[in-house]
């Protein structure tokens, strides 16, 4: 059997074949950080159940070891509530709440924060503390702060911290407000994604720092970028190349809403395929171009509910050729799409990376190409 010394070396290995690793430094933090500590037990998703069922694999078990040395998300929390230890038999459903995100993803985004040794850094989301924990490898305890919004998860968080001999700042609280003692940053982390960037974060980050973190919103489309703080509420960046998905913070997550009933509406031929809200770009301009909408559906079916006002759209086939589109609500929510959608086509469907965003006192606009490009105001 393999010791968790083996299977760093074998992850850390690995990561270096695939060019994760820009700076040696981050190589030394995943030799040395036993990620083990910070997730006990964990689920996995059972392939093909629907709706996505989750089996635990419990601590100290045959292939345990192996699973948390893999470069895969581990699922530590359902609901907000429910643990692996928690479910004594068989299966369990329900949604992704705290996770340790593969080990890829946050070497690389630590890396692509540009974070250096004497910098200040606020990490927004300490999750299982793994992140939280090669952070401090590389930066020194005194330089990192951590903020987790789950008591429950953020005392699990200190306890391995503890244990792995880490002792950076924590703190339990909102991190979308920031450091409550208002102390300032060089740079920004969230392991977490957000509807629009919070104005706290804004005002910590000093000027020329850097804030890095994805955007997502209620069709949970994510996207992840870069920004330069320019000055006090204000900031300009790009999005970067990749696929990055958090889940959403849980200040900025959709409200309980009953089971929609379609209803009859206003029906006309669909301008655009609708599958392309399938694809990761597509999906992410629709939902810019309808913040508050909610997307269900997949392929030519696709179904779009506004929290907000109850405004709907929905997509058909149509047995000649082409689709169909019946809206219903005060917001005609396909018509924002499609209208999105085509500018996106227009410019030869660009990944994310061909889009940036400018924040100011005047509010947060995504654009694309250019700043005096086609643009969408993010839902502050």
């Amino acid at each position: 059997m393999s010791t968790s010394a083996q299977l760093r070396s074998v992850l850390a290995d690995r990561l270096t074949e695939d060019g994760t690793f820009a700076e040696p430094e981050w190589r030394s933090a995943a030799r040395t950080v036993p990620r083990e500590l910070f997730t006990g037990s964990y689920f996995m998703p059972v392939a093909g159940s629907v709706p996505t069922g989750y089996r635990p694999v419990r601590e100290g078990k045959p292939g345990w070891l192996e699973g948390v040395y893999s470069d895969h998300t581990l699922i530590t929390q359902l609901d907000g509530r429910i643990r692996p230890d928690d479910v004594t038999e068989g299966t369990v459903t329900g949604s992704p709440s705290s996770s340790s995100t593969l080990p890829s993803l946050v070497l690389r985004m630590w890396q692509q924060l540009g974070a250096e040794a004497g910098h200040q850094v606020l990490e927004i989301g300490t999750g299982t503390g793994y992140s939280t924990a090669l952070g401090a490898h590389r930066l020194g305890d005194a330089h990192l702060t951590s903020i987790e919004y789950d008591p429950v998860v953020g005392g699990a968080a200190a306890a391995a911290l503890k244990a792995a001999g880490f002792a950076p700042r924590l703190i339990n609280g909102d991190g979308l407000r920031g450091d409550p003692d208002g102390r300032r940053f060089d740079r920004l982390i969230a392991t977490c994604s957000v509807r629009y960037i919070p104005l706290p974060w804004l005002h910590q980050v000093k000027p020329g720092g850097k804030i890095l973190v994805t955007l997502s919103g209620w069709s949970y489309a994510n996207s992840l970028a870069l920004l330069d703080v320019t000055g006090p509420g204000e900031a300009t960046g790009r999005f970067l190349p990749g696929y990055t998905s958090f889940m959403i913070a849980r200040p900025h997550d959709r409200p309980p809403r009953p089971t929609p009933a379609l209803l009859p509406g206003e029906e006309r031929p669909s301008r655009i395929d609708p599958a392309k809200l399938d694809t990761w770009t597509g999906g992410w301009v629709a939902q810019l171009a309808a913040p508050s909408a909610e997307r269900m559906g997949t392929g030519a079916a696709q179904i779009l509910w506004d929290v907000s006002t109850g405004s709907q759209a929905r997509t058909a086939p149509n047995p000649n050729g082409g689709w169909t589109v019946v809206q219903r609500g005060p917001v005609r929510l396909w018509d924002r799409v499609e209208r999105a959608v085509q500018r996106w086509q227009a410019a030869d469907e660009p990944h994310q990376e061909g889009f940036g965003i400018t924040v100011s006192a005047a509010g947060q606009r995504v654009w694309l190409g250019t700043e005096d490009g086609p643009g969408w105001d993010l839902p502050i």
